[in-house]
């Protein structure tokens, strides 16, 4: 199994990046797909997840209207679009694919993601 994030940076305020997470080793579009993040010296957050077959998604307060999730189960993939990227957005990113049927989970090793000026 393995989820591989890519896409993080440096990136000033105000400004876009797209985190992509390959998938691979399982049946992707078995499972929810959720994007974490955790900064230096916090806990680890939900920022946003979608449901197996893309139907459902939800977001943290802090990101609604800023962050979008999405998913191609054709590619194994899913995304994260976030725009209007604030300095309390720095932060790792993570992938995490999960599956309560079989209280499964498994995460990828992260993306950086930086905005600063």
């Amino acid at each position: 199994v393995q989820l591989v994030e890519s896409g993080g940076g440096l990136v000033q305020p105000g400004g876009s990046l797209r985190l992509s997470c390959a998938a691979s080793g399982f049946t992707f579009n078995g499972y929810r797909m959720s994007w974490y993040r955790q900064a230096p010296g916090k806990e680890r957050e939900l920022v946003a997840r979608i449901s197996s077959l893309g139907g459902s998604t939800d977001y943290a307060d802090s990101v609604k209207g800023r962050f979008t999730i999405s998913r191609d189960n054709a590619r194994n993939t899913v995304y994260l679009q976030m725009n209007s990227l604030k300095p309390e957005d720095t932060a790792m990113y993570y992938c995490q694919a999960s599956r309560r049927a079989t209280n499964t989970d498994y995460w990828g090793q992260g993306t950086q993601v930086t905005v600063s000026s």
